[in-house]
């Protein structure tokens, strides 16, 4: 079965996670696709395949005889999706020999663009994926599911020698949680890739440091008649908190390895108003330093406003993975290797976002991220090809072969 093939397949399960939800995991609906993937896994000839009560399925692939001595490689990807734009029915649409320009997503009224996506032209004569428009594809990062799968069948019809091999899909990766109740040590692999990033060939190993920014604001409310050097509206002062942000270091207007605060949600009214930011930065001395200045707002604002006038609640989220992906940089050599056995360029970018390997590579298992060939993702414009599918299946494939020779480990 091709890996597109898959997709489509598990596409049509709607497993939206829930960032509102108290419970692991954070929605019922993402067993629906662990029970499928467990079954498929077992077809596949996959052993030791559990899921779990927290909906965390494993499942290993034994090394070819003569190889079990070889380092145990992982292969890592979420089955849950955004819940923005899941909220219905999911209808993948095929659009064969794609020329490259305007196409129609059903009858939303939206269009896939070239204006708005200057790679779709580089996809022309390629057979595109998309839905009608009105709901998410899912090949975030179900795309990666279906490419680890594939891979199985290869290396089981082909009977290419590999190493030890260890398949994980985990829960909740959208809400931030994914990695959260990874058992790393019944997963049983000595270093792992996660397939949730973008183009084929994309290759990353630095993340962002991350946390989470919420403002509570508790003004004083009178009646606005009799208010004078008496009303602190609550609302104006968390529009105070933002303005005290630099201006320019948001999402929009920064790149690369540049840092931003992050406006998520916002809440108000002259009694009481909320604010809520991510805050990010490549940097670990930066990231310490935005943190500083969210206190010393909080600080400078109970002076001005009075004492508990302004509450910061900071909560971490995950740290750069290249503290730890830089002592064993075979992982990322060989994935350029890989990438060039299999026809590909190797694009080496660090992660404006987080991924699952960012905190597996904390807790004792490095984990880079490669790309699953999907784009636009989380919005109704998301799409990928059947061709960039084929082409991130031989490059972990080549990756398989590549851990089976001892001097690649260094």
């Amino acid at each position: 079965m091709k890996a597109y093939e898959r997709l489509l397949k598990y596409a049509v399960v709607r497993t939206p996670s829930d960032e509102d939800s108290t419970t692991v995991p954070s929605s019922e609906c993402q067993f629906d696709l662990a029970r499928l993937l467990e079954e498929e896994m077992k077809e596949l000839g996959l052993t030791d395949v559990k899921l779990t009560d927290q909906c965390y399925l494993y499942g290993k692939l034994p090394a070819t005889a003569g190889l079990e001595d070889k380092p145990a490689i992982g292969f890592i990807s979420h089955m849950d999706t955004v819940s923005d734009f899941c909220d219905h029915e999911i209808r993948p649409l095929i659009t064969e020999n794609y020329d490259g320009e305007d196409l129609a997503l059903g009858d939303s009224g939206l269009i896939l663009s070239p204006v708005n996506f200057p790679h779709l032209r580089d996809l022309k004569g390629r057979t595109l994926i998309t839905t009608d428009g009105t709901t998410v594809l899912g090949a975030d990062d179900k795309a990666g599911i279906a490419e680890i799968l594939t891979l199985v069948e290869r290396i089981q019809q082909e009977q290419i020698p590999h190493g030890p091999l260890c398949i994980a899909f985990t829960p909740d990766e959208e809400v931030g949680s994914g990695a959260s109740h990874f058992d790393v040590e019944a997963f049983g692999a000595d270093y792992a890739y996660t397939i949730d990033g973008d183009t084929e060939g994309e290759i990353q190993y630095e993340s962002f440091n991350a946390c989470k920014a919420q403002f509570d604001v508790k003004g004083f409310n009178v009646h606005p008649g009799s208010s004078k050097d008496t009303m602190i509206n609550a609302s104006l002062v968390a529009m105070e908190i933002n303005s005290l942000l630099p201006g320019m270091e948001t999402p929009r207007g920064t790149e690369d390895y540049e840092g931003f605060y992050h406006l998520t949600s916002m809440s108000g009214e002259c009694s009481e108003a909320h604010l809520n930011y991510i805050v990010r930065d490549h940097n670990k001395e930066f990231f310490e330093a935005r943190k500083r200045t969210l206190r010393l707002i909080e600080k400078n604002l109970n002076e001005k406003w009075g004492v508990g006038t302004v509450t910061l609640t900071i909560t971490e989220q995950y740290k750069n993975m290249a503290e730890i992906i830089t002592d064993c940089m075979h992982l990322v050599d060989n994935a350029k290797t890989a990438c060039e056995n299999a026809g590909v360029a190797p694009l080496i970018l660090p992660i404006r976002g987080g991924t699952d390997g960012s905190q597996l590579s904390f807790m004792g298992l490095p984990c880079p991220n490669l790309g699953a060939a999907g784009h636009a993702y989380h919005g109704p414009y998301e799409h990928i090809t059947a061709e960039g599918m084929d082409k991130v299946v031989d490059i972990i494939a080549e990756l398989v072969k590549l851990y089976t020779i001892d001097t690649i480990i260094r």
